[in-house]
C-alpha cells in the first residue's frame, strides 16, 4: 500500500483533500500542512480560458502536474475523464502523470452533454490505468447524482461495482449527500468512498462518523478565492477595510526559488 492509499484506511479519520488549481495554491496548502493534496478541472480549465469537462485541458493538466509533482506533497490530479474514450490513451496519460510524480488520478463518467460515458467504457479505463501505472491511486468518479435521474441509487451501486472490479482503489460520489444512502454504500463496497463536500450536506465531522474515507473540496478554493477577489475591489471602491491578507514577500516565498 502506497502512502496515499493508505491515507484512504484509517477508519474515522478521513482523507480531507483540498483541491489546487496552480503552483501558488498548491504550495500555500502544503505550507499549511496539508500532505497531500488534489487539482481542480474547473479551476485549471477556467484559469486557462477553457471549459472544463470537455476534454480542452490535457495539456494543461499535465504541465501543472509536472510542476507539482516535484514539491514534495502527495499529488492526485483530476484528469476529468482521461481526455479520450481511448483505454489505452488514458493508460499513456496516466503514465505521464506517474512519472510527473502525482500518486492519484480522478477519473469521472460524466460527459459535457451531462450524460454519462457507458460504464463498460469507464471499467476499461480503469483497468487499462491499473495495467500500465499500477502505484498510481485510482479514484473512480460516477456522476449519477448530477445526471438528473430522479432514482440515481441503483445506478449508482452497478456503476460502483464495475468500476471495483475494472480494480478501482477507491470510488468518488460528487452530489450525494443523504447520510443514508452514504451508509449504505459504505456498508457494501470493498474500496474506499469519497464525497465531495457541500454546505447543505454532512459536516466533515459527520461523515467520518458515516464511514466516508476521503472528503474532496473540489473546486470550492478555487469558486471561494475568485468571490474574495471580487469582494476585495468592491470593498476597496466603497471605501471600506480589507480584512488581512498575505504580503508579497510572503507569496513570493511560495515560489520556492
Amino acid at each position: 500500500m502506497t502512502a496515499f492509499a493508505a491515507l484512504h484506511h484509517r477508519p474515522g479519520r478521513p482523507l480531507l483533500l483540498p483541491n489546487a488549481w496552480d503552483h501558488a495554491s498548491a504550495a500555500a496548502l502544503s505550507a499549511a500542512g496539508y500532505t497531500a493534496i488534489g487539482t481542480t478541472s474547473l479551476g485549471v480549465a477556467a484559469a486557462a480560458g477553457l471549459p472544463d469537462g470537455a476534454a480542452a485541458t490535457r495539456a494543461e493538466t499535465v504541465r501543472l502536474a509536472r510542476r507539482l509533482g516535484r514539491d514534495g506533497f502527495l499529488l492526485s490530479v483530476d484528469a476529468e475523464s482521461g481526455f479520450s474514450d481511448d483505454p489505452e490513451e488514458v493508460a499513456a496519460l496516466a503514465v505521464e502523470l506517474a512519472q510527473a510524480g502525482a500518486v492519484g488520478v480522478n477519473l469521472e463518467d460524466g460527459r459535457a452533454d451531462g450524460t454519462l460515458a457507458p460504464s463498460a467504457v469507464h471499467a476499461a479505463k480503469i483497468a487499462a490505468v491499473k495495467a500500465a501505472a499500477p502505484g498510481l491511486f485510482v479514484n473512480a468518479r460516477t456522476d449519477t447524482y448530477w445526471a438528473g435521474s430522479r432514482d440515481p441509487g441503483p445506478e449508482t451501486v452497478r456503476r460502483l461495482e464495475a468500476y471495483q472490479r475494472a480494480g478501482a482503489d477507491g470510488v468518488f460520489v460528487p452530489g450525494l449527500a443523504d447520510p443514508v444512502a452514504i451508509a449504505g454504500l459504505v456498508g457494501r463496497l470493498a474500496v474506499p468512498l469519497n464525497i465531495l463536500w457541500t454546505p447543505t450536506g454532512p459536516s466533515f465531522v459527520e461523515l467520518a462518523a458515516l464511514g466516508v474515507a476521503r472528503v474532496s473540496l473540489g473546486s470550492l478554493l478555487y469558486r471561494s478565492a475568485l468571490a474574495a477577489a471580487v469582494a476585495t475591489a468592491a470593498a476597496v471602491a466603497a471605501g471600506g477595510a480589507v480584512g488581512p491578507v498575505p504580503g508579497y514577500a510572503e507569496i513570493q516565498a511560495l515560489s520556492g526559488e
